[in-house]
């Protein structure tokens, strides 16, 4: 019998700098996914041998994040050992599309009770690490046939955006400031006490590393342009190279997890859901640009849902780059108020796989504090995709 998917908790860990010395960079990231695992199981009085399946996002699987860390992750959590687990690389909406494939097999009456989320240890298992592996390119040559110029990193992708809609320099600066701001201001006011948990392994380890109250854009306008070479300024003579590592998202250290279940077995166990899952939507666009997909994503999943714009009370889009949530906004008519009202990952970090799982939590977070109703969450993924969904709070 099929039941609707809802969300019953959302953890994650403080996030830290994703490179030596980072606050989290001592811990495995095994472990820090396990930690988040034993959270979700404490906290909502359930025993492991209760839930059907671990869905954790990660995106460099290999090294310390090889051989299906989901699982390895169970089995440092002290999970049953009939429980299993399965680890998705969407690219940056990992744990977002863990989460969709959860809510789709709770609705199709295949599940009770998943645990989602991700994990990834930016300064132990560098960003590139898997494509950097061996002496072997993973552009193939059918692949090459294609595009013969190749395709590019994301940095340059987020300047062909910011070209493209027209963003300048002083934009994407003024919005990453912003974005510290507010990030700041929702420690001060405690507004990530519900959903943060401590790591065992790192004590000291009690706020984003990566938050820097006071920022300004006038502070942010002397740093240096982040992807220009000499190659790609000849390939690309348009751009006057806007995004800096002041506009970007930070390579951080993190995990995150929610757990999800029926809404009758919910009501079985006398746990409270906190939100439904009204609508998703998954789409790939053009791998060139790469980080627009969110915009028809957007376009879809309200199709959907039956809903506009205006009937969204805050939208999480995943702040890769500046120019990613502004084009988004200027196109779909948002809200800036809306968009990211606590801050996003220029302030909070980009652990890649645990990312959706804490835009998920953030969210929720902020429609409760707020008394929203219906929220949106989307992310630009790698390769030119996107992941979008609409919850309702209960």
């Amino acid at each position: 019998m099929s039941s609707a998917a809802v969300v019953v908790d959302v953890v994650r860990t403080p996030v830290g700098r994703g490179k030596p010395g980072g606050m989290l960079s001592g811990v495995h990231p095994v472990d820090l996914a396990a930690g988040v695992l034993q959270a979700i199981l404490q906290r909502n009085g359930l025993e492991s041998r209760q839930i059907d399946d671990v869905l954790l996002g990660c995106v460099s699987q290999i090294g310390e994040q090889a051989m299906n860390i989901a699982r390895q992750a169970v089995l440092a959590a002290g999970f049953d050992e009939r429980v299993p687990a399965t680890t998705i690389d969407r690219q940056c909406g990992s744990s977002q599309q863990a989460v969709h494939f959860a809510a789709q097999g709770i609705a199709a009456g295949e599940y009770d009770i998943v645990i989602v989320g991700g994990v990834e240890s930016m300064s132990r298992v560098p960003l590139g690490s898997s494509v950097r592996a061996g002496d072997r390119s993973p552009m193939s040559p059918r692949l090459r046939e294609r595009y013969p110029d190749g395709l590019v990193n994301q940095g340059v992708s987020a300047e062909l955006i910011a070209q493209r809609w027209r963003l300048n320099r002083d934009a994407l600066d003024a919005y990453a400031a912003e974005s510290h701001a507010r990030a700041a201001r929702a420690w001060r006011d405690g507004f990530f006490d519900r959903t943060v948990v401590a790591v065992a392994e790192a004590p000291d380890a009690v706020t984003d590393e990566t938050v820097r109250e006071g920022t300004t854009t006038e502070r942010l306008a002397g740093l240096q342009p982040a992807f220009r070479t000499e190659e790609l300024a000849a390939r690309f003579p348009e751009l006057d190279w806007r995004i800096t590592p002041g506009n970007s998202s930070s390579l951080t250290d993190g995990a995150s997890a929610a757990l999800l279940m029926s809404e009758t077995t919910a009501e079985r166990l006398g746990l409270v859901p906190r939100a439904r899952f009204v609508a998703f939507d998954v789409v790939g666009d053009d791998p060139q640009l790469m980080l627009i997909g969110p915009i028809p994503a957007t376009r879809r999943v309200l199709e959907r849902a039956g809903l506009g714009i205006e009937d969204l009370d805050a939208y999480e889009v995943n702040e890769a780059f500046a120019s990613v949530p502004l084009a988004w906004a200027a196109d779909v008519g948002a809200d800036p108020e809306r968009l990211n009202p606590r801050g996003g990952a220029i302030a909070l970090g980009h652990a890649l796989g645990s990312s959706g799982t804490r835009l998920l939590g953030t969210l929720l977070d902020h429609l409760d504090a707020a008394g929203g109703r219906r929220g949106l969450q989307t992310m630009c993924e790698g390769g030119g995709m996107a992941n979008a969904l609409i919850l309702e709070r209960f």
